[in-house]
C-alpha cells in the first residue's frame, strides 16, 4: 500500500513538473490582452514561408536516419550475440562514442572532409556523388551525421529487446526448419523486437526532429533550423513553435508505441 502511494505521488509531482510550465505556454500562445483569446499564432506557423517545405525535409531525414540505424546496429547486435559474445564490450564502446565527440567536433571534422574531397576527387567520376550527398533538397551528408548520433541510443533499445528474447534458440530452431537467413530476420527475429524497433525508431527521429547545431552550422534549414529562424523576432510564434514540435514529437511516440503494442 505505502509503495503505491509512493509511486502516485512521484507521478504526481512528475506531471506537476511538465505539465504545469507547458499548460502556461499553450495559454501563452492562445491569449493576448489586447485580442483575448486568439490561435492566429499557430496560424502563422502555418502560413509561414518554408514551414511544409523544413519540416518534410526533417521526416524524410528521419525515415533515412531509422532505415540505416536499423540496417547497422540489428545485424551487428545479432552477429556479436549469436557468433561472438567476446566482441559485445567492443560494439558497446563504439556505439558509445558519439555520445562522448562534441556535435560542433562532427561538423568541422565533415565539413573539412567534404572541402578537401571536392579537391582530391575533382578529376574523378567520384566528385559528382561528392557533390549530390551535399544536396539541398535531401542533404546525404546530414543522414550519415544523424546516424552516428542515433546509434548509442538505438543500440540501447535493441539490445534491451534482445536480452529479453531467447535469440539462439529461435535461429537455432528455424534453420534446422530449412528458413534461410532473411526469412529468420525478418519472420522470426523482428516480430519478437517490435516493441525494441519501434522505441529505436522513434529515438533516432526525436534526434533528428530536434538536432539543430550540425543542420545550422552546415547551412541546410532543416525544420528546427527553421523554427529558430522564423521565431527570432515574435516570442508568442517562438513559444507557439515549440509548443508545436513538442506536440509532433509526442504524436510520433505515440503512433510508433501504438504500433508496436499492436503487433505483439
Amino acid at each position: 500500500m505505502a509503495g503505491v502511494t509512493w509511486r502516485r505521488l512521484t507521478l504526481g509531482v512528475a506531471a506537476v513538473y511538465f505539465l504545469v510550465p507547458l499548460a502556461i505556454a499553450v495559454w501563452f500562445t492562445v491569449y493576448n490582452e489586447s485580442l483575448g483569446f486568439s490561435l492566429g499564432a499557430y496560424g502563422r506557423i502555418v502560413s509561414a514561408p518554408g514551414f511544409g517545405e523544413s519540416l518534410l525535409k526533417s521526416l524524410l531525414l528521419g525515415a533515412a536516419v531509422i532505415v540505416l540505424v536499423l540496417l547497422l546496429a540489428l545485424p551487428a547486435l545479432l552477429a556479436v550475440r549469436l557468433g561472438a559474445p567476446g566482441l559485445r564490450p567492443v560494439l558497446e564502446t563504439i556505439t558509445t562514442l558519439p555520445l562522448i565527440v562534441p556535435p560542433i567536433t562532427y561538423v568541422v571534422g565533415i565539413a573539412n572532409a567534404l572541402r578537401g574531397g571536392t579537391d582530391a576527387l575533382a578529376a574523378t567520376p567520384f566528385w559528382q556523388t561528392l557533390i549530390s550527398i551535399q544536396d539541398e533538397d535531401f542533404p546525404v551528408v546530414l543522414v550519415l551525421a544523424y546516424v552516428m548520433l542515433a546509434l548509442p541510443f538505438a543500440y540501447r533499445s535493441l539490445d534491451t529487446g534482445l536480452r529479453a528474447v531467447d535469440v539462439r534458440t529461435l535461429v537455432e530452431a528455424a534453420r534446422n526448419l530449412g528458413a534461410s537467413w532473411p526469412y529468420v530476420l525478418f519472420r522470426v527475429i523482428l516480430p519478437n523486437l517490435r516493441s525494441a524497433v519501434a522505441g529505436a525508431s522513434f529515438l533516432s527521429l526525436a534526434l533528428v526532429m530536434g538536432e539543430y547545431t550540425i543542420a545550422a552550422l552546415m547551412g541546410y534549414r532543416t525544420f528546427p533550423v527553421w523554427i529558430v529562424t522564423v521565431s527570432g523576432s515574435d516570442g508568442q510564434l517562438s513559444v507557439a513553435l515549440s509548443v508545436l514540435s513538442l506536440g509532433l514529437i509526442w504524436l510520433l511516440l505515440l503512433t510508433l508505441s501504438g504500433a508496436g503494442r499492436k503487433s505483439k
